[in-house]
């Protein structure tokens, strides 16, 4: 089985296993660009105080963004990786195919280190790819981890599938609360296959799922900024957040 190791041992990141762009294909590049930086813990994801929103039309949000692959049509089609909204969403900077790892079945563990400030999010996914057609666009939502919702008396990991353009799959995506400090590193897992899913925290299973997802995923990790007002004071920057480690088996 092919494995996927990846320790982030720096100074550079491994182009060829990762794409740090958001979605690049519905932005233009100065808005997918990813900030990060490395140090002895691993991969630092960072939101900037001038980093610009990654795409107008989707309001102020701002990303840092790791991927393992980028598909699209051709600019001003509607086919790409993740369509997150079906009105007005077209290509906007063509992208090559890049499969740097998108399994149709595995397993893959990410270690990281989440931020507690409330306007942020650290979210670790396997998407669709949809290169194989729109249908195929189900997402293993590996933990999603909002800052106000950790904290020393606990965290709580969202988990679960989102259907999305998939009719096969419904949305089952469940908050659940554990007895941990999402600031300190953790590990969160995914095992799938044609038997189903299962979701895990530190190697423990926290939820289980018979629905399948039989076609290529890309695994995304990204720190979002969900900002309240346009208050930019350079002292509360750079937002952060640590990814230590990802290590994954895929089927194909």
């Amino acid at each position: 089985m092919p494995t996927f190791d990846e320790r982030f041992a720096g100074p550079a990141l491994n182009q060829d296993l990762w794409v740090d762009h958001y979605l690049p294909q519905w932005t233009v590049p100065a808005r997918s660009q990813a900030r990060y930086d490395f140090s002895s813990a691993g991969l630092r994801l960072r939101i900037d105080a001038d980093q610009p929103a990654w795409r107008d039309a989707d309001g102020s949000f701002r990303v840092s963004n790791l991927q393992t692959g980028t598909f699209s049509g051709p600019a001003g089609s509607t086919r790409g990786t993740h369509r997150h909204r079906v009105d007005d969403l077209l290509v906007v900077t063509p992208q090559p195919t890049r499969r740097l790892w998108t399994p149709v079945a595995g397993e893959v563990h990410v270690n990281s280190s989440a931020t507690a400030d409330p306007s942020c999010m650290l979210a670790i996914w396997l998407v669709g790819f949809e290169e194989s057609g729109p249908d195929d666009s189900g997402e293993l939502c590996v933990a999603e981890l909002f800052g106000d919702k950790i904290g020393p008396g606990g965290s709580t990991v969202r988990v679960g599938i989102k259907a999305h353009h998939d009719p096969r799959l419904t949305t089952d995506v469940r908050d659940i609360h554990m007895p941990m400090d999402a600031t300190e590193p953790h590990s969160y897992g995914v095992r799938w296959s044609e038997a189903g899913v299962e979701f895990m925290v530190d190697g423990r299973v926290i939820m289980a799922s018979p629905q399948r997802l039989v076609y290529e995923q890309q695994l995304m990790i990204d720190l979002f900024e969900f900002p309240a007002s346009e208050d930019r004071d350079p002292q509360h920057y750079p937002k952060t957040s640590t990814v230590h480690s990802v290590r994954g088996t895929s089927a194909a």
